[in-house]
């Protein structure tokens, strides 16, 4: 099983990227909240890693953080009728600590703004994922930067995002300014600061 790969990033896509590692070039499916991490191309990086395996196909998928690529394994294998292109679609839409709260707190309204989800399948989100939250099969939330996040932290990022989609924001794009903002100002920053941010 490939877990991780380390090499040079050679290109890069919003939904893919080609790693060049002991003479192999791996292409790898990623989300748009890996792609917006990824260093330049010719720069040494570092992904997590998931193989799906099908009758006719092998996909090597890659995150930017374990804890990315083990929420995107309960998706897939947990949640029913969620494959990997899904999978893949949601962790491009809400950042893994937005996704969870939003879990944890059943917010399938907020899960259901995203585009390609529906309420169904945030309900089931809801209700297969809230009981895993804290258990060993998914580890501590990770934030924008892919650093260890402290609960403060998990619900700054949060409450920042609910924020923006109640100013008329829609989901996606009120968590994508919120982790700009996040990457900008840093963990200290205020749920205050990151939202002044975001609309700024």
């Amino acid at each position: 099983m490939i877990t991780s790969v380390s090499g040079t990033l050679v290109s890069a896509t919003p939904l893919t990227a080609v790693v060049e590692a002991g003479g192999l070039g791996y292409e790898l499916h990623i989300p748009v909240t890996t792609a917006e991490r990824l260093p330049a191309p010719g720069q040494p990086v570092k992904l997590h890693t998931l193989a799906v395996y099908r009758e006719d196909s092998a996909t090597l998928y890659g995150f930017a953080t374990d804890e990315e690529r083990d929420f995107f394994r309960l998706l897939v294998e947990k949640v029913t009728g969620v494959g990997p292109k899904m999978a893949l679609s949601i962790l491009s839409k809400l950042s893994l600590p937005t996704l969870q709260g939003a879990i944890a707190a059943g917010d399938v309204g907020l899960l259901a703004k995203c585009p390609g989800i529906g309420k169904k399948t945030a309900e089931r989100l809801v209700i297969e994922l809230r009981d895993k939250l804290n258990s060993a099969e998914l580890g501590p939330v990770a934030p924008a930067r892919g650093e260890g996040a402290s609960p403060v932290a998990e619900n700054k990022i949060r409450d920042a995002v609910l924020a923006l989609t109640a100013l008329g924001y829609k989901a996606a794009d009120a968590d994508k300014a919120v982790r700009q903002a996040w990457v900008a100002l840093g963990a200290a920053a205020s749920t205050e600061a990151l939202i002044k941010k975001a609309l700024g």
